[in-house]
């Protein structure tokens, strides 16, 4: 029987030494690790969901390698001979040349003369308006100044000083005085709201702050520990599952290949070799073959009577034309040989003669 000490003796856990994980869950976790494994195992609740998900992962591997990554591939060859190809093309030989002919008939139309003009008309104008208001602009900066000095002495002495006054003589005392009265009704204020604050402040701490804060490190905290306690043990066992369901799978996997290897791709494999092989060449050679040689020499009677048949129709059709036309006049030979130094000295002299005249 285990004997839990609610309160730590003194001196029993030196100062700086680690506290061990068994020590530190006591007999609580040890009551509660080896029930739940057992019952985690025996009940075989992990085992039938990694199997489950053992298949979907292979069958998802199968039809990615099989069907979506050539569909994958086909697609993007499709997409880039539909959309990527044409629209290069079109960049390519149509939107850059037509972008560059545009181009230089806007700078032949647009920016010539534009450039023309500034250069030529607005830039002389500018300067003119430039000089001409240059000196308006001194005239009226001069009137200016003389009005401006005219109208600050006026104002001076007409509103500055007499503001200056009142601000000095009149207002300051008045806002002395009311400054004075606020902050003796803001002292006053700030007594009572701190008297009522303090009041509300230690009334909230007793009626609901200790009472809570009793309940949190009380109750809440112990039973949380517990929970976290219980659910670590119960997540270390169903990740021991998990790990020996996989184990399982895979033993389950290999049994179910051992099978369907020696049930159907051994008999399969052997009707292939000791059946369907020697009947197939038997087949090939009985059958298929002599079909073959008849059909190959069927053709070649074929193509002979075929050429006999065009040669007799060309020999017709020579003789006809002899008998309406006659005889085709013969070619003659070409000599082909070089000449001689007398023959090309007589050429040579005919040439002449014929450029001369």
């Amino acid at each position: 029987m285990c004997m839990v000490d609610l309160e730590k003796a003194p001196g029993a856990q030196p100062q700086g030494e680690p506290v061990r994980r068994s020590d530190a869950e006591g007999c609580l976790a040890v009551a509660i690790r080896i029930p739940v494994r057992i019952v985690v195992l025996v009940l075989v609740l992990v085992v039938p969901v990694r199997m489950v998900w053992d298949a979907l992962v292979v069958a998802g591997r199968f039809l990615r390698d099989t069907v979506l990554r050539p569909v994958g591939r086909a697609l993007a060859w499709l997409g880039r001979a539909v959309f990527v190809w044409p629209l290069v093309g079109l960049w390519r030989y149509v939107v850059v040349p037509l972008a560059k002919g545009v181009g230089w008939l806007g700078y032949v139309l647009l920016v010539v003369p534009a450039a023309w003009l500034y250069r030529w008309v607005l830039t002389p104008v500018g300067q003119g308006l430039a000089w001409f208001f240059t000196r308006v602009g001194a005239v009226l900066a001069a009137i200016g100044r003389g009005l401006y000095a005219g109208l600050a002495w006026l104002g001076r002495y007409l509103a500055v000083v007499p503001a200056v006054w009142l601000y000095r003589w009149v207002l300051t005392p008045v806002g002395h005085a009311l400054a004075w009265c606020g902050r003796q009704v803001a002292r006053g204020v700030g007594l009572v709201v701190t008297g009522v604050g303090f009041v509300l402040y230690w009334t909230f701490r007793v009626l609901l702050v200790l009472p809570a804060l009793a309940v949190w490190r009380w109750v809440l905290a112990p039973v949380g520990r517990a929970l976290a306690v219980v659910g670590r043990e119960v997540a270390d066992a169903l990740g021991h599952a998990w790990r020996i369901a996989g184990h399982l799978s895979r033993a389950v996997g290999r049994f179910l290949g051992t099978v369907l290897r020696w049930t159907v791709a051994e008999p399969a494999r052997w009707v292939y070799r000791g059946v369907l092989t020697p009947v197939g060449h038997a087949v090939r050679d009985t059958v298929l073959r002599p079909l073959a040689e008849a059909g190959r020499g069927a053709g070649r009677a074929a193509r002979q009577a075929l050429a006999s048949a065009r040669l007799s129709v060309r020999q017709a059709r020579a003789d006809v034309r002899r008998m309406l036309f006659g005889e085709p006049a013969g070619r003659q030979p070409v000599d082909r040989r070089e000449p001689s130094a007398a023959e090309a000295r007589t050429l040579d002299s005919s040439t002449t003669a014929l450029m001369k005249d």
